[in-house]
């Protein structure tokens, strides 16, 4: 992370950085967790995370999150934590940018054999 805790984080440069989507960067650190930025579009993989709850909070774009007995939709400044241990799938039609806050060394995908590689920029 280039930015010394003294500045501000400019979410939508950190943005700009890439292009990949369903990889999560981590901007910033708080408290033993990860705060990370996210392009995600299409669907992602139905998991759950048996430890903690999962934070979405869209920044740009729409996102639903499919729930085992709902939809949840989502615009630009809303959010939603799933619990811990419910299946979800996030999926957006359309590119969106995300916020997400975990623990740190959480698998996006509820399994560290097939979760991405945490990257920090």
């Amino acid at each position: 992370m280039n930015d010394s805790p003294e500045e501000a984080i400019d979410l939508g440069r950190k943005l700009a950085t890439f292009s990949e989507h369903w990889q999560p960067r981590t901007v910033a650190t708080f408290n033993g967790h990860d705060i990370m930025v996210v392009k995600v579009k299409g669907e992602f993989v139905w998991h759950s995370h048996d430890d903690t709850d999962d934070l979405f909070l869209v920044l740009h774009g729409n996102l639903r999150i499919e729930l085992e007995d709902r939809t949840v939709r989502l615009g630009p400044g809303q959010l939603f934590v799933v619990p811990r241990g419910a299946a979800h799938r996030p999926v957006a039609d359309e590119e969106a940018h995300l916020l997400l806050i975990e623990p740190t060394g959480t698998p996006n995908t509820g399994d560290p054999a097939t979760a991405a590689t945490r990257r920090t920029i």
